[in-house]
């Protein structure tokens, strides 16, 4: 691996702004552990997931006199193995900006005045009880967040599905991680991937589609480049419609044009098929093959409706329609060359590697999101490549707890903590467990996010309680969900650590405590769940989310089913929910053995994770299933026990660039800052790194338009128009004809210019293809 390679992963893996952190703030140290510890003896070492990612990245934090002082990573973590990013190592300093919220905030006549905790707490359960008696449950709804705890996400389906009674309950996964929901529930029958992290030890190729992972999972991609540079048989491939960090790592970077994915995945399956790489035995005994709708629309519209009909087909039939989808003919589409559909396609069909496909946002925030994820799988499922150690097709996440939560709790309109509220027997256990008559649970979901936002504006909604989350900064279609928030008839509480665009709009502000001022659950990307305990107070009244459910909750009158005493309440939720994932499937490891581990995965069976699923060798669900030929596997999800290959065509996305918008408009994020940044704002160093948003151009775009670096162009679309600086081969290269723009400025609102069209399966918006006009400022 080249040097210039290395020192740019190193430095977004270790960073070189360490240095600098610990002269800006003295008596906080950052790095290796020798280093930290002594620097400050008498610390006292605390675990911890970090909280900046869905990586879940162990941390041990120092605590001295209720301050945390150092943090270092973990070396007994199996996630990270002592490393940490630039956001981990600093992620102690979100806990100290000088604007932090210790006080809730309740809007009087027009501006937001400080008042008592109680005072809050009793005007939020009153305007829920005034808002159902004058307007039905289905007017109060909750927004959460894929950084929500686990026991946060779980006491507020409680409280809205089961004892509200409506389910007006969503989290901001739905607009970074459905899409992957709902490729596995298709594909798969469950949820959550089948292998771990520990595929990276196993794997020889690396394809990342559409991932930016040195910049957006640099601890896991610094264990990949740390293999290849012990192995040269390693191939790491990037294969994306824009250069970045990770290309330069990589062994070669692949450009397709917006949306094309769609096409290079089916070519690379027909080439497996035209090239007898099939793995007929494993077909024939674990795999069928379907079909569904086409042309089924964008979600533009209020009120869009889609409903999925499969069709059962056969090998032969599945081949047939691949017969659209030749290399020469997919290059038409992508741009990518034949030749190098043809190469990807020999990585996956060499009976010799091992692969391991990675992807993100590129894949999931898309219009044909769920599709995409299913021909990721296709590609895997017709090498019986999958569930075995170094195969394996894995999406990743990017908070800490995006599937821990949102996707295992259910904080979703149409999940329960087991299941779906459309299932009888679903909502019969947890009327059970919760202690609330079975017809308190709706059988029929509600909204989705866009679909509540929308609702919100068309005066359905009237209540909105949104906590760990930052929507008026990142809906797409800005504008319209930012203007309904300020409509009369909506009443918004928002619970948070620091003053954001959506606290602006709120009418209570609850201050909340941070990850280590109180205790709590996250789950990471490979189904490991990672406790921490509290390890300081929060500053004033602030409070954790949890406890603020709870008390309103009280104050419904729901008492009963929230008993809990604040000393050991964590505990008994967990023992709670534990009761919806008992069994094999899914059963979780015990309180007191996740406080003394760093994490651990689930399936735990009899006192062993699961690192692979639908495996017998590795896999104690498939237990009991033994039918004559099927000795492996057992895809136990599906009804027929099998795992299903869908025939998905290549559609175009909602919006293309045309004579009066002639660019792409791509969004993402940086390694410095976090989502919205208004934590990692906060954080000098990084904000010194990172100051603002910027729009990336081509150098040829550039020379076109006359700007160069730190110039000024105005980005227009059919829904507004942003003032942005220039950034000219400074993080990364758009292919012409399109820009980028980093989404975590709040002064600079890219997703004012975005569209709202959203996958119809997962109803997850697509933030990377849209048209824009870029012109002089």
């Amino acid at each position: 691996m080249p040097t210039h390679r290395r020192d740019a992963i190193k430095q977004l893996i270790t960073g070189a702004a360490i240095t600098a952190a610990e002269a800006m703030f003295p008596g906080i140290s950052f790095g290796a552990a020798s280093k930290v510890e002594a620097n400050l003896p008498g610390v006292d070492w605390k675990k911890t997931p970090c909280r900046f990612c869905g990586t879940g990245c162990g941390l041990l934090v120092g605590i001295k006199e209720n301050r945390a002082v150092a943090v270092k990573g973990d070396p007994a973590s199996p996630v990270n193995q002592g490393l940490a990013c630039v956001k981990g190592y600093h992620s102690i300093m979100a806990l100290y900006g000088s604007d932090r919220l210790k006080t809730a905030l309740v809007r009087k006549n027009g501006r937001l005045t400080p008042v008592p905790m109680k005072e809050a707490l009793d005007l939020v359960a009153a305007k829920m009880k005034q808002t159902i008696k004058d307007h039905g449950k289905d007017a109060v709804s909750i927004y959460g967040s894929g950084q929500w705890t686990i026991p946060d996400g779980y006491v507020a389906s409680k409280l809205f599905k089961g004892c509200i009674g409506t389910n007006n309950v969503e989290g901001n996964a739905r607009l970074c991680m459905s899409s992957a929901v709902t490729g596995f529930m298709t594909s798969f029958g469950l949820d959550e991937p089948m292998g771990c992290y520990d595929d990276i030890d196993h794997a020889n190729t690396f394809i990342l589609w559409g991932n930016n992972m040195a910049e957006m999972h640099p601890v896991l991609f610094s264990r990949m480049l740390d293999r290849r540079l012990k192995n040269s048989d390693i191939k790491i491939i990037d294969l994306a419609t824009r250069s970045t960090r990770t290309s330069i790592a990589s062994d070669r970077s692949i450009l397709f044009k917006p949306g094309a994915d769609l096409a290079i995945a089916n070519a690379i399956c027909h080439e497996i098929l035209r090239n007898g790489w099939e793995n007929r035995d494993f077909l024939e005994k674990n795999v069928s093959f379907h079909t569904g709708k086409t042309n089924i629309g964008y979600g533009t519209e209020d009120n869009f409706k889609f409903e999925e009909k499969a069709e059962t087909i056969d090998l032969a039939k599945y081949k047939a329609m691949l017969a659209d989808y030749t290399p020469e003919k997919a290059e038409l589409i992508s741009g990518v060359s034949a030749n190098d559909i043809r190469y990807l396609a020999s990585l996956y069909g060499d009976p010799r590697r091992k692969v391991v496909s990675y992807w993100c946002m590129g894949f999931n925030q898309h219009v044909r999101g769920t599709w995409i994820n299913n021909l990721v799988y296709n590609i895997h499922l017709l090498l019986g490549k999958i569930s075995t150690p170094g195969n394996s097709p894995f999406s990743l996440t990017g908070q800490p707890s995006a599937c821990g939560t949102v996707r295992e709790v259910g904080t979703l309109t149409n999940r329960l903590p087991h299941g779906e509220v459309t299932n009888e027997h679903d909502r019969e256990m947890a009327a059970e467990i919760w202690g609330v008559p079975v017809e308190n649970i709706s059988a029929k979901p509600t909204f989705h996010t866009v679909e509540m936002f929308r609702a919100m504006d068309r005066g359905q909604i009237k209540f909105m309680w949104i906590q760990v989350t930052n929507p008026m900064v990142t809906m797409p279609k800005l504008k319209r969900y930012r203007d309904a928030a300020k409509k009369e008839s909506s009443f918004i509480v928002v619970s948070d650590v620091y003053p954001t665009p959506t606290t602006e709009v709120a009418d209570v502000v609850l201050p909340s405590a941070m990850w280590i001022e109180r205790e709590g659950m996250f789950g990471n990307s490979e189904r490991r769940t990672q406790h921490f305990e509290q390890m300081l107070q929060p500053p004033g009244e602030a409070m954790s989310d949890t406890w603020q459910l709870i008390e309103v909750a009280r104050r419904l009158g729901y008492e009963k089913q929230f008993p809990w005493k604040y000393e050991n309440h964590i505990q008994e939720i967990w023992r709670e929910y534990g009761k919806f994932q008992a069994g094999p499937r899914h059963n979780m490891a015990t309180y007191e053995e996740l406080k003394r581990n760093p994490g651990v995965m689930w399936p735990y069976v009899n006192g062993k994770e699961t690192k692979w699923r639908f495996n017998k060798k590795y896999d104690p669900a498939t237990a009991g299933y033994n039918p004559k030929g099927r000795d492996d596997w057992n895809f136990y999800g599906k009804p027929d026990k099998r795992a299903w290959i869908w025939f998905r065509p290549y559609e175009p996305p909602a919006e293309s660039p045309d004579k009066e918008y002639p660019f792409w408009l791509n969004t993402g994020r940086v390694v410095e800052h976090w989502h919205t940044g208004s934590m990692t704002r906060r954080i000098s160093v990084l904000h010194q790194a990172m100051p603002n948003a910027y729009a990336e151009l081509h150098p040829d775009d550039a020379k076109t338009l006359g700007v160069k670096n730190g110039g000024k162009v105005k980005l227009t679309s059919r829904r507004g128009s942003l003032v942005l600086p220039v950034a000219i081969d400074k993080r990364g290269r758009p292919p012409r004809g399109m820009v980028f723009v980093p989404f975590f400025d709040e002064n600079l609102l890219i997703n004012e210019l975005t569209l709202d069209a959203f996958c119809p399966i997962s109803k997850q918006p697509d933030y990377k293809k849209c048209a824009v006009r870029v012109e002089l400022a």
